[in-house]
């Protein structure tokens, strides 16, 4: 969407967007302070809204903006969240839309006392659960899927514990979940895995986040990954109890979590994410090689698997492409159209590094296409003989259900194109995908993922196909 003056970047609109970061952390007498920083560090799976949550084990404080982590916490912010746990939220809208209301963590009070819940993931049945809970009276405050959570608790009449596994059988989908109550903190992964959740350890207290890279930043360490269907729950004391009340499925984590959405310097189910990374490139390399002089990246998603590639290719590893940290998601645009203007405003081509040379470009994914045909001819107009498009991760041929934000099965270039017309689109001289065998295996494992965003086999049924939620707030 376009406001007069304002441009949506290309480079943004046509990639697959972070869904949310959750964080938690038991038995600190700063928790607020930890949860402020543990979001730092999970900044880039959300950059719509922020917020925390904390409790001193009498009643729960809460905060929340839309914005960034550090212009949402100001000290003063803080400094109304004490107690000695706290979780908190960043988040990217995936179901619901951008508005104050649909900012995690919720908060809630009802007859057993007050719950707060921060999610990462997506319901796929929760449209289908709140219509019924509005036929029977329910009021919503929200338009996203995790508030139904809530109401499954509050209908369950039991003990915050049950209550949860009530709700939680009820729910479908992908989540890496917290609960908080005024004397107990709860941390769920849903039975397949398909949301990464870790357990980690600072001094006395315990954490637990979307990624291990939250730990580094407060000095905790990476324990071990939350198991897919396991609960931990803290008590008043911080103690943890580790429960399974819920039936064993078949481990699905999601693939793209390797390809792009983990930061680099995340381990997920022990693996680093960074090393995937190169040996995708370096796979990639193998699968599909082309004589050129060098290999460029698209920074940052891509510098890793380039890196990969130009080692196991022989070929010298160049940054061709200049990426700006300074640009947000609008920006305005003069008056007199600029070629590519969007893709400018993030990449930069270097003619010192491309004029006279055959390139071969690295990228992590490629969604629409738009993107990929502008970045390849800002490198030919920089000077570059040839072209050659490599991508770190198969065609992406179908949408995602489980909490990430894509384009319908329609936008997707890859969904009705074949390679020749792609690499025609984006006007390469050739374009080469790593395959799904490639790509399993630079994970190190063939199996326990979710790959339906390239082979269309969604390992949970989405019961909310149709459905459409009917916005009551202005302005979304």
């Amino acid at each position: 969407m376009r406001r007069k003056g304002l441009a949506m970047t290309d480079f943004d609109s046509d990639h697959f967007h972070d869904e949310c970061g959750v964080f938690a952390i038991v038995g600190h007498p700063e928790a607020a302070n930890m949860a402020y920083l543990g979001l730092h560090g999970l900044q880039h799976r959300g950059q719509e809204s922020a917020g925390i949550v904390t409790s001193d084990h009498q009643r729960l404080y809460a905060f929340r903006r839309l914005g960034l982590v550090n212009e949402v916490f100001t000290p003063e912010a803080l400094k109304k969240l004490p107690g000695d746990r706290a979780i908190g939220h960043v988040r990217y809208s995936t179901a619901g839309g951008t508005h104050l209301s649909n900012a995690h963590p919720f908060t809630v009070h009802y007859g057993r006392g007050s719950v707060a819940v921060a999610h990462n993931g997506h319901l796929s049945n929760g449209l289908m659960l709140r219509e019924e809970m509005e036929r029977l009276g329910a009021i919503f405050q929200s338009t996203g899927d995790t508030e139904v959570l809530l109401h499954l608790m509050a209908r369950s009449g039991a003990d915050f514990i049950d209550a949860i596994c009530h709700a939680l059988y009820r729910a479908q989908g992908s989540y890496g979940i917290l609960f908080l109550s005024e004397n107990q903190l709860v941390a769920v992964r849903d039975p397949r895995g398909i949301r990464p959740l870790c357990l980690g350890r600072l001094n006395d207290a315990w954490v637990v986040a979307s990624e291990s890279v939250a730990f580094d930043l407060i000095g905790a360490t990476f324990e071990r990954d939350v198991a897919p269907g396991e609960m931990i729950v803290f008590d008043e004391d911080g103690q943890l109890r580790s429960l399974r009340p819920f039936p064993e499925r078949p481990r699905r984590l999601c693939l793209f979590e390797y390809v792009y959405f983990a930061r680099p310097d995340s381990l997920l189910d022990n693996r680093s994410v960074y090393a995937a990374r190169k040996q995708m490139g370096q796979i990639l390399a193998q699968e599909c090689p082309v004589d050129a002089d060098i290999v460029v990246p698209v920074p940052d998603s891509g510098t890793a698997a380039a890196l990969g590639y130009a080692q196991a290719a022989g070929l010298n590893f160049e940054m061709g492409l200049i990426r700006s940290h300074y640009v947000g998601r609008t920006f305005i645009e003069p008056s007199q159209s600029i070629r590519n203007f969007g893709v400018l405003l993030k990449l930069n081509p270097s003619r010192a590094v491309l004029q006279g040379k055959r390139v071969i470009v690295v990228d992590d994914s490629l969604v629409r296409g738009t993107t990929s045909k502008k970045i390849v001819e800002n490198i030919r107009l920089a000077g570059a003989t040839e072209v050659h498009v490599r991508i770190s991760s198969p065609p992406i041929r179908h949408s995602c259900r489980y909490g990430i934000d894509t384009p319908t099965d329609e936008e997707l270039i890859a969904h009705a194109k074949q390679l020749d017309e792609i690499t025609e689109y984006i006007h390469a001289d050739s374009l080469g995908y790593l395959s799904l065998d490639g790509l399993q295996r630079a994970v190190g494992s063939e199996e326990g993922f979710c790959t339906a965003c390239f082979d269309g086999n969604y390992p949970v049924a989405f019961k909310d196909e149709g459905r459409k939620l009917q916005l009551r707030f202005r302005g979304l």
